[in-house]
């Protein structure tokens, strides 16, 4: 059973680190400096745990340019089991119910094998290819009525 959960205390957050460690930094080779950034503070993590083992995290933030979904990741062992469905549900599912007006944007940067994923969501390609940390990537938004019409 998959369950996903906001983080409220410094030991999850530290398992969202070390998640993202193995994912980014050590399986696609993204710079730790690119990987950790000044909005680990700000932003509201989340933290998949499969059977009680933590396996996926993902965060959210407001930005100039609307809400932005990132750092969605998946440890290798744990994919293929439905974690980075739940994840992209639980951190919609937040959003929304914080977000008691319209929302002006809800955006992500894309590597090229998620975008299946998100498109399952309602999200739509926008733009150019473009490289980030070394990876492609393709900017998706939502578009204002497409969740939860899945």
């Amino acid at each position: 059973m998959i369950t996903v959960l906001p983080v409220s205390n410094s030991d999850d957050l530290q398992t969202v680190f070390s998640i993202r460690q193995a994912v980014f930094v050590d399986e696609q080779k993204v710079r730790a400096e690119e990987e950790y950034d000044e909005f680990e503070n700000t932003s509201t993590h989340f933290l998949a745990w499969e059977d009680g083992k933590p396996c996926g995290t993902a965060r959210w933030r407001r930005t100039s340019n609307g809400v932005k979904m990132e750092r969605f990741a998946v440890l290798s062992d744990c994919r293929g089991k439905g974690v980075g469905k739940a994840l992209v549900r639980a951190v919609l599912d937040d959003i929304f119910s914080q977000q008691p007006e319209p929302i002006e944007s809800i955006y992500l940067h894309a590597q090229l094998p998620a975008m299946p994923l998100y498109a399952s969501f309602g999200f739509v390609a926008v733009g150019s290819q473009f490289e980030e940390a070394g990876i492609q990537h393709y900017k998706m938004v939502l578009p204002g009525s497409a969740y939860g019409k899945e």
